[in-house]
């Protein structure tokens, strides 16, 4: 019998320990060990998986993160400490100076601030269609857009939008389509089986669903994500190892809560 989702993800636990652990652990540790200086050398080639420090990696992280990716059917992903430093990190790592974007106009408000007040310090427009007008999307594709992002439902509207027809919109024109799936979450929908390349979340939201921690998740395409990951390596939006092992096990409720 094929497993449901949710149990797979509950499966999902970081390699036991020679204590014997019943539950995942938390590793609290900034830094990790090494038995030989090659081993270090690799591992900071990239040659190997090794954890080096947890603002790059971290097991109690990696567990959460796994489990996203699997429930959102993606290839790979990263966590961050917010849901908005997730939102910065897809526009930042993957948008360049004259690169264009659109965007729905029902977003969240912090990241309508990004659009309209940090974005364009960085030489990146924006433009604002709305959620109920398809035929406004098209018309503001350019030469330089580079990327569609929206969320469905809207935060905090709910409007819906029609991800297939986003999806061969953005396919039609080689566009990153980047979808905030905060509000409905795996359980209702999940973006990726529509074409979305890239999944993000504000944990903090109904993944917790008990407003205990903060967090942020982005799944999606291995090449975009390795991307991402690298920016978020270096300028250290690192999920706290305590809140991912919070929102790992808060996803075991996700279904029922949802």
């Amino acid at each position: 019998m094929e497993q449901h989702p949710i149990t797979k993800a509950i499966r999902i636990q970081t390699e036991r320990t020679n204590e014997m652990e019943h539950s995942t652990p938390l590793f609290l540790t900034s830094s990790f060990c090494f038995d030989t200086a090659d081993e270090m050398r690799a591992a900071f080639a990239d040659e190997t998986d090794d954890n080096i420090y947890s603002r790059f990696s971290n097991p109690t992280v990696n567990e959460f993160v796994d489990k996203m990716v699997l429930l959102e059917g993606a290839e790979s992903g990263v966590a961050t400490s917010t849901g908005m430093s997730a939102v910065f990190a897809t526009f930042m790592a993957l948008l360049k100076n004259g690169d264009h974007l659109v965007s729905c106009d029902a977003v969240f408000g912090s990241t309508h601030n990004i659009f309209k007040k940090y974005l364009p310090n960085y030489g990146i427009e924006c433009t604002n269609v709305s959620a109920d007008k398809p035929e406004e999307w098209e018309a503001a594709i350019r030469p330089n857009t580079k990327m569609i992002y929206l969320e469905t439902p809207t935060n905090p509207g709910l409007d819906i939008i029609d991800l297939e027809f986003v999806s061969a919109l953005a396919k039609k024109n080689n566009l990153i389509l980047n979808v905030d799936n905060c509000f409905a979450t795996p359980v209702n929908q999940r973006p990726i089986d529509f074409g979305a390349h890239l999944v993000l979340h504000s944990a903090t939201k109904w993944i917790d669903g008990q407003g205990r921690v903060l967090g942020g998740v982005i799944v999606g395409d291995k090449k975009l994500i390795h991307d991402i990951y690298l920016f978020c390596r270096n300028t250290g939006p690192a999920l706290s190892p305590f809140n991912a092992w919070v929102l790992s096990k808060s996803l075991e409720t996700l279904d029922v809560r949802m």
